[in-house]
């Protein structure tokens, strides 16, 4: 099978492309990198996707979407341009029998809790443009044969995000975390989102919109316990603070960072990730695309602490 991967230069195109070329599939990785993705048995092109569309070879079996700004600090006008615009682009340039793109939970309201969330739950409010966007990109496969991922919190070995941003959070031994932590949430693991990538591959998974994530949802509070534990800092410990002042305190990082034209700190959006439950109900992946997640796994965390990107803050995500 011939296979386009957007975003191959990012943490989740890189790996699915990684994958896909291992199962000797014809890839060609696309990115806006010169020299971003390498597999001894796929091609890679440098394609900035929001400039303007894609010249020479654009025919493919399968086009996996990965390529998003996934920066919830972002302004409206880069998330759209990147994310809807972007994937208007792709899907008017590159022709395919059939569209796999790997979106985000992000699209779900994150304003409060969120319990086992099925793919058909009513638009919620968007506390970023990251998530407003990422919303409007999923509109832009309509008339295609698509198959639409959404995965929640992306995690796994080569991480350049998630961890050390975690890890980063951490002064004086203390990780604060709105209301403790003490909420179910699921994950993905990087390995679960591929083995989803691979089961819309089929010609015989059915169109439509799937959640992905791992097999059962896990406490947010061990989780980051454990993550930090395997990544040498046995000794944090988690503070909680009231979720109302997390999100009064982010309102006002947002409106300061507007008014000097600088990056929030964080965010009211973080806030909600982190703050409230927020599962995924993987039924429709399960009995209609064949998807059988492994259990949430730290293991190599330790690596994943250590990996570090040299991605700009505002640059656009390739996740």
């Amino acid at each position: 099978m011939r296979i386009a991967v957007t975003g191959a230069s990012g943490f989740v195109g890189g790996a699915i492309a990684t994958a896909l070329a291992d199962r000797d599939h014809e890839v060609v990785g696309f990115g806006r990198e010169a020299c971003g993705w390498s597999h001894p048995r796929a091609a890679y092109r440098s394609w900035d996707h929001t400039v303007g569309p894609l010249l020479g070879d654009r025919e493919f079996d399968v086009v996996v979407h990965c390529a998003a700004l996934g920066d919830e600090g972002a302004s409206r006008s880069a998330a759209m341009r990147v994310n809807r615009d972007g994937t208007r682009m792709v899907v008017r340039t590159m022709r395919a029998s059939r569209f796999v793109h790997v979106s985000t939970a992000s699209v779900y309201d994150n304003t409060g809790p969120t319990s086992f969330v099925r793919e058909d739950a009513p638009p919620g409010r968007h506390l970023s443009p990251h998530a407003e966007s990422a919303a409007a990109a999923e509109l832009e496969l309509a008339g295609t044969d698509f198959v639409i991922l959404r995965p929640r919190a992306v995690y796994g070995p080569g991480d350049p995000v998630l961890v050390p941003r975690l890890l980063g959070a951490v002064r004086r031994g203390v990780l604060t975390l709105p209301g403790g932590g003490d909420v179910l949430q699921t994950v993905t693991h990087i390995d679960n989102l591929v083995h989803a990538v691979v089961c819309a591959l089929s010609p015989r998974a059915p169109s439509g919109v799937y959640n992905v994530g791992d097999d059962v949802p896990v406490v947010l509070a061990d989780v980051v316990r454990a993550l930090v534990a395997a990544c040498g800092r046995e000794d944090v410990r988690i503070r909680s603070v009231p979720v109302g002042a997390a999100f009064a305190a982010a309102e006002a990082a947002e409106r300061w960072a507007r008014l000097t034209r600088t990056r929030p700190r964080f965010t009211r959006f973080l806030v909600g990730q982190l703050a409230f439950e927020h599962t995924l109900d993987l039924t429709a992946a399960r009995e209609r695309l064949g998807y059988r997640p492994a259990p949430t796994s730290l293991e190599g965390a330790a690596e994943w602490g250590a990996a570090r990107s040299s991605r700009t803050a505002d640059a656009a995500r390739e996740a």
